[in-house]
């Protein structure tokens, strides 16, 4: 039991923890950069002047002209997309997770370059959106782009393109916490140390570079009052109202995009389209438009009639849902929140038990999670936004509500809807592979019928035929240590007086391909992949080559036989 490990990480773990740390740093500038540009652009686009100062797009005296400057922002930013890169379009994070598990985590420059661009020029422009989006797949890129630069595995560079989202997400939301969780829940597909912790350190750089570059503290500073018995059925009703909406929404969005879809104009054009939308909405509603975070803290803090929320909760889900399906670049997490704490706060007058501030911070939390189907990072999230420690206990009870209405009712998340939709699925259940928990001395069969190298290929033959089970391969053994496979076909077509030795040689075997009794079954699977082998020897050690058993992918099989007997089998263990 020695050999056995709970972890497989080595020394490259350091390795990764130390780039790392420049990635950290590199997505904290990339997210000011972020900032700065959506700043300039709404300066340039509603005030007509050269400022990097934050202006809320609601404050402008332009009027109607106002409404076409959607319209120009998606003009633009669709002429980048068809003649940049296409895969600046949408809201980031499916694009992350696509390039996680089916690009080998490998992300352009362009993307680098073109993604902060034209989301400053969506949000500059009025769009709904919010940055943390664009910096997931801005960071996310910076962290892969490095990553190609040396000479690392693909695994090894999807954690340091998560490393560089998460962190640009810490630096836009000054939540280190809850980017690590979103990691954990929705980019990594994983949970190891050697992810882990590279991510968990990018983040804490982000985090501690953040005050120098952005801003200290938590973003919506909010204090509410302690919960009684009885907010624990509030809480219920917050998170299905709150589930209920964040499937209303994802279905809603999907539909919006299939309509464009149907089209009979380039995708190129349809984010103007979708300004013509924003415009309109902006013009009943300018505080829907682009970012939005002063509202979300009025929001929070019940700066707002219930009149005004209920609209602005209409008209901001009307042109998120146009604009998003539309195309166009720009992130989902601060519409989210906008729209969860209005719902929140359209139903603080009937939900008794806390304080009227609880009820639009759980309710944000429980639109979040449930959309994101990130329940844990969403609980985080909405406490490190706030830092409202007595909203723990609802925030977790209302989250866990909305997050069960969205696994019941629905087959993704906004988040793999997207991916779906292009063929590739993601299946979102983390659990250990019962690979993982049995390993190769448990499953192999030990003292194996094997070949002696000075053999005849005829005698070699007829020994094998006369065993219960005929092989398609057998170990060979020169000099007690293990020479290699031969097939059983090569001793049928041999010369039998030829030596079982000379048949590996010959056919071009010579090199020895084995497995070690201390390697876990998924690690012995996926050699046995890789080499495309039904069998493969098990040897003592590398030094000394003993033959000590044989894997097949038989013996592999057995390893998932308890699994699915815990996930199949219904017993009454008590009670007669």
């Amino acid at each position: 039991m020695k050999h056995k490990r709970d972890y497989t990480a080595d020394n490259r773990l350091l390795y990764l923890c130390a780039i790392a740390l420049p990635i950290g740093a590199l997505s904290t500038c990339a997210a000011w950069a972020l900032l700065k540009l959506i700043a300039l652009f709404t300066n340039l686009f509603y005030f007509q002047r050269l400022s990097f100062d934050a202006s809320p797009p609601a404050t402008h005296t332009l009027g109607w002209i106002a409404a076409l400057l959607p319209i120009a922002g998606g003009l633009i930013v669709g002429l980048m997309a068809r003649y940049g890169s296409d895969k600046i379009r949408g809201h980031g994070i499916p694009e992350a997770i696509e390039a996680i598990l089916f690009g080998k985590s490998r992300m352009s420059p362009k993307v680098a370059l073109l993604k902060p661009v034209s989301s400053g020029i969506v949000i500059g422009s009025g769009g709904p959106f919010g940055a943390e989006g664009p910096i997931i797949m801005t960071g996310g890129s910076l962290g892969s782009l490095l990553a190609q630069f040396l000479h690392l595995t693909a695994a090894e560079r999807k954690t340091l393109l998560v490393a560089g989202a998460c962190a640009g997400m810490t630096a836009i939301f000054g939540t280190p916490l809850a980017a690590v969780l979103l990691a954990v829940e929705l980019l990594l597909f994983e949970l190891k140390p050697r992810s882990l912790l590279p991510v968990a350190l990018a983040c804490a750089v982000a985090g501690f570079l953040r005050p120098w570059l952005i801003e200290a503290g938590p973003l919506f500073p909010t204090q509410v009052a302690a919960p009684g018995a009885v907010a624990l059925l509030s809480c219920l009703a917050a998170g299905l109202a709150s589930g209920v909406l964040a499937a209303a929404l994802t279905l809603a969005l999907y539909r919006v995009e299939d309509w464009f879809h149907r089209l009979p104009l380039h995708w190129m054009w349809w984010p103007a389209l979708g300004g013509i939308a924003v415009g309109l909405g902006g013009l009943l509603q300018p505080r829907a438009l682009g970012v939005g975070y002063d509202v979300i803290g009025d929001l929070l803090h019940n700066h707002m009639l219930l009149s005004t929320a209920l609209a602005l909760l209409v008209v901001k889900a009307l042109i998120w849902l146009v604009a998003l399906g539309s195309g166009t670049s720009g992130g989902v997490l601060a519409p989210l929140l906008m729209m969860g704490a209005g719902l929140g706060l359209v139903l603080s007058p009937w939900l008794p038990g806390g304080s009227p501030g609880l009820w639009p911070l759980v309710c944000m939390a429980g639109v979040l999670g449930s959309v994101l189907g990130a329940p844990l990072t969403a609980i985080v999230f909405a406490f490190g936004l706030t830092h409202a420690d007595q909203a723990l206990l609802p925030l977790i009870a209302t989250t866990a509500v909305a997050y069960g209405v969205n696994v019941l009712l629905m087959k993704r998340s906004i988040m793999t809807e997207k991916i779906a939709r292009r063929g590739l699925h993601v299946h979102r259940e983390y659990s250990v592979d019962p690979l993982e928990r049995m390993h190769v001395d448990e499953l192999m069969t030990p003292a194996p019928q094997a070949l002696d190298a000075a053999m005849p290929a005829g005698e070699a033959l007829a020994l094998c035929r006369a065993a219960d089970h005929a092989h398609r391969y057998y170990p060979v053994i020169a000099y007690k240590r293990l020479a290699g496979m031969v097939a059983l076909r090569q001793l049928e077509q041999a010369d039998p007086a030829r030596a079982c030795g000379d048949l590996l040689v010959q056919e071009g075997h010579a090199d020895v391909f084995y497995l070690l009794p201390q390697m876990n079954a998924r690690a012995a699977a996926g050699a046995m992949a890789k080499l495309s082998a039904a069998r493969l020897p098990v040897v003592a050690d590398r030094e000394r080559m003993q033959l000590v058993g044989i894997l097949s992918l038989s013996d592999l099989a057995r390893a998932s036989a308890a699994h699915a007997e815990e996930e199949s089998v219904r017993e009454k263990l008590l009670g007669g």
